[in-house]
């Protein structure tokens, strides 16, 4: 067995982030410091440590839960600034888990937590094709061209940000909702789209991934699967990896909204919904990230 893999398995950490352990110097087999990814080891002759800890896959409960993320937390195991990280939720739970993939500060949703570090491989790695789904609150209306501008996608930092699928889910007075689905899941990737695009954020939730959605569980609150139920629920077979379709077989696990598709305006539609500038609009970038505060105290100021 590849060593990263096996550091994965016995619930350390990411198998991507293992790589970067054994490249630090951080990883002994046998009491020898190994730099070489790739190198094997045998589970039942070789030992392993991390950081100076044996570790054993055979000594390791395998936990699954899937939290509902409020606003506010950071998705990560501890923040230098002192914020409240995801792990303060996780009452009861005694074993030492890690957040599968992110949602940053201010966004909200579904998140797994495990330490099973295999089936955190196969969801984040961008070559399983694994499905996220997100309702996204913008300030301002959507017109075809911005519609359009979201689906075709933007390149940004050497990175091509283009969801699998862009709609309209609710048209609000002087907001609306979009939902995305992502299958590759870059760092921040539908908010430097929608930033591209002009387009400012109001509120950004992730609502399922693949066929594990977050209705049911509150803010704040998570629930714990089986290693099967996350699967099935994932659309994966026994071995953690897509299940393929089978003619008869029933695979329709994804996530289907019962949002309707909402029809926007022609980009030479001269009506305008009352009270609803384009959602490209300048005024509203002053509630982006970066002013935000700096306008909330100013409209204080002037109550």
């Amino acid at each position: 067995m590849r060593l990263q893999k096996y550091i994965a398995d016995c619930g350390i950490t990411s198998r991507r982030k293992a790589e970067e352990m054994i490249e630090d110097g951080r990883v002994e087999v046998n009491q020898e410091i190994i730099t070489e990814l790739g190198t094997k080891v045998d589970p039942v002759q070789d030992v392993v440590t991390v950081d100076g800890n044996i570790i054993d896959v055979e000594s390791i409960d395998k936990i699954y839960m899937v939290m509902h993320k409020p606003r506010g937390y950071v998705t990560t195991t501890h923040d230098p600034e002192g914020r409240q990280t995801v792990m303060d939720l996780t009452k009861g739970i005694n074993a030492r888990l890690f957040p599968v993939g992110r949602l940053d500060y201010l966004s909200e949703g579904l998140l797994i937590l495990t330490n099973d570090g295999d089936i955190t491989n196969k969801i984040i790695h961008p070559r399983y094709g694994v499905e996220k789904v997100y309702e996204v609150k913008v300030f301002g209306a959507i017109n075809e061209y911005l519609l359009k501008k979201l689906r075709m996608g933007i390149r940004d930092n050497g990175d091509l940000l283009k969801p699998k699928s862009v709609r309209v889910i609710k048209q609000l007075p002087k907001k609306t909702w979009v939902e995305f689905r992502l299958t590759e899941g870059k760092n921040r990737e539908i908010r430097r789209l929608c930033e591209a695009c002009d387009l400012t954020i109001d509120k950004l939730k992730r609502v399922a991934i693949e066929g594990l959605s977050i209705q049911g569980i509150a803010p704040g609150e998570f629930r714990l699967f089986s290693k099967r139920e996350l699967e099935n629920a994932l659309n994966m077979n026994g071995n953690s990896k897509k299940a393929k379709k089978r003619p008869g077989a029933n695979q329709k696990r994804k996530y289907h909204s019962d949002k309707k598709s909402v029809k926007v305006k022609s980009n030479r539609s001269k009506r305008r919904q009352k009270d609803a500038p384009l959602a490209s609009d300048e005024t509203y970038k002053k509630y982006r990230k970066d002013q935000y505060n700096k306008t909330m105290k100013i409209r204080k100021e002037n109550q």
